[in-house]
């Protein structure tokens, strides 16, 4: 049985989460009303998953998740409204340490509910087994950027230079992705020598937010993808969500366009399309593919076909990943060129182009 802690305001927003996750049969459910009554109930319930409401009286998800963390790390699923203010607390709680979100549609509760269903029990079980990662100061992730690792994790990365030809970074990510790449992107130097793409998967409403708030992170000028965009060195790209990224010539170059969801793939921004797409506009010697946290398998094909085809990838560790599914598909597929964990990957990525 897993053990659910529902932490919201409404009497009526608990009533229907209870009896949604009653119908799953697999759960111990306990409510809370404020964030000061979830952390009474920590230790006393021991739950195995928070799903945990960002605007409540007295405590707000905020100040209550900053205090599970310390207190007593837990797997927490934050519950978000669909707005600006909601996507920038909600960014907030992730690089506190929650594991994923759902949002809020608009309308009554009861039709709310029904709408994000599946999808909230598939995230609150999975980040029920998800790893709680510490958070670490971004002074000291800045500090050991130029800390090589003592060894590989998995086999020897290929030496030859990569820096004399345009070429470009995929980066495909989903759970826990938002501090993941808080562990990545701030490590790049200024002169980072070829452009940088992710497809993170996450609403249309929070992608902008993302890369505005990566951007007061990193060394390199981060931006969402919402218009034709020239791949240039000394850029991130954060694919827009609700739609998916792909490549077409421009002139003497290549653009990064968002077009919206493409059918055929189960999520979006689709990093298997990303991929796709990319090897249409590149030679995949000149493609470094990275996968990291997330469930399912989304990209594992198209990476592992870079590789083959001469790519160099990299899948994040077991010991980092937030939840192992989307790095152990490429793995599985032999498609990884090495298996380092996340605060590994930017030196990689620089002993490879530098």
């Amino acid at each position: 049985m897993i053990k659910l802690l529902i932490v919201d305001d409404s009497a009526l927003m608990r009533k229907h989460l209870v009896n949604l996750f009653e119908q799953e049969g697999d759960f111990t459910i306990r409510t809370c009303r404020t964030g000061a009554e979830a952390l009474l109930d920590l230790a006393a319930f021991q739950p195995d998953v928070i799903s945990l409401d960002i605007n409540m009286p007295e405590m707000d998800g905020l100040t209550a998740l900053s205090r599970i963390m310390v207190e007593r790390p837990c797997p927490v699923v934050m519950v978000s409204s669909l707005t600006a203010k909601g996507a920038l607390a909600t960014l907030e709680a992730l690089s506190l340490g929650a594991v994923d979100f759902i949002c809020k549609p608009g309308g009554t509760i009861s039709l709310s509910i029904d709408s994000i269903h599946a999808e909230l029990v598939a995230k609150v079980r999975a980040a029920a087994k998800a790893k709680v990662r510490k958070a670490r100061g971004l002074v000291e992730r800045i500090r050991q950027q130029n800390r090589l690792p003592t060894e590989p994790v998995r086999k020897p990365a290929d030496s030859r230079p990569l820096q004399a030809k345009p070429g470009i970074v995929l980066i495909g990510v989903s759970t826990g992705g938002p501090r993941t790449l808080e562990e990545i992107l701030p490590r790049l130097p200024a002169d980072f020598p070829w452009p940088v793409v992710v497809a993170q998967h996450m609403p249309v409403n929070f992608t902008g937010a993302f890369a505005q708030r990566m951007d007061g992170l990193c060394p390199l000028s981060v931006r969402e993808i919402n218009k034709p965009t020239l791949m240039e060195p000394g850029t991130i790209h954060i694919g827009r969500g609700g739609g998916d990224v792909i490549f077409s010539r421009r002139g003497s170059g290549v653009a990064a366009v968002s077009q919206p969801e493409n059918r055929n793939y189960l999520w979006h921004p689709s990093v298997e399309l990303l991929v796709r797409s990319g090897l249409e506009q590149y030679p995949a010697e000149r493609i470094i593919g990275v996968m990291l946290t997330g469930m399912g398998y989304d990209g594992a094909d198209a990476m592992a076909e870079l590789y083959q085809r001469g790519g160099r990838t990299i899948a994040e560790s077991e010991d980092t990943a937030v939840v192992f599914g989307m790095p152990a598909e490429l793995i599985n597929r032999g498609g990884a060129t090495v298996v380092a964990p996340c605060d590994q990957v930017a030196m990689y990525l620089l002993r490879w182009l530098h």
